[in-house]
């Protein structure tokens, strides 16, 4: 028996790993050699492309694409239809292939909305929360809520996803943040 599912209209290639306890399901493509961890959900038309690490925890919604040079770390949140890219001047007569990829990296349990556009060659922040729509054009600090066309940073947000007051106090679990070089660190 399968340590985890994959739904038979999907297609898994070879060299694919998948963690135990996750699920797959309606029309996804996993292309050779994705690397997908533990305790994943990946929703309807989902594609993970050639050498894409997920982490485990990682949710990724219908109709997500994560193409070649990106990387999930765990518990990372992927709303519907956001958009990724891997290739900032892409030319279909002149292709560049993997030599022209650049890296985007999701840290550890990072939101991105619905609909948001995340820009290559960046990295967003741990628990970071990119709102829906929003287009990211640059590096995300770890905590940061970012709204907006482009994306800005509009507050500052909680491991449990609260929006923080000023104080930096969340309301909802009573965890209490300073500010640090990349963003928000928790105070133990």
């Amino acid at each position: 028996m399968s340590q985890f599912f994959v739904h038979p209209t999907s297609v898994v290639d070879e060299d694919v790993v998948i963690g135990e306890g996750t699920k797959i399901w309606f029309f996804c493509h996993i292309q050779s050699g994705a690397r997908i961890g533990a305790r994943c959900s990946l929703g309807q038309n989902v594609n993970v492309s050639n050498n894409v690490r997920v982490g485990n925890g990682c949710k990724l919604q219908n109709n997500v694409s994560l193409y070649e040079g990106m990387e999930l770390e765990d518990d990372v949140f992927c709303g519907p239809s956001c958009v990724f890219t891997n290739d900032l001047t892409p030319r279909a007569k002149y292709p560049k292939g993997r030599a022209g990829y650049k890296k985007t990296l999701l840290k550890r349990g990072a939101s991105i909305g619905a609909n948001a556009t995340i820009l290559c060659g960046h990295t967003i922040g741990e628990w970071a929360m990119v709102g829906a729509g929003a287009v990211v054009t640059s590096d995300v600090p770890n905590h940061a809520l970012m709204l907006g066309v482009p994306a800005r940073i509009s507050g500052w947000v909680c491991e449990c996803g609260e929006v923080l007051s000023q104080d930096l106090v969340c309301k909802k679990c009573g965890r209490r943040y300073r500010e640090a070089p990349e963003g928000l660190e928790e105070v133990k």
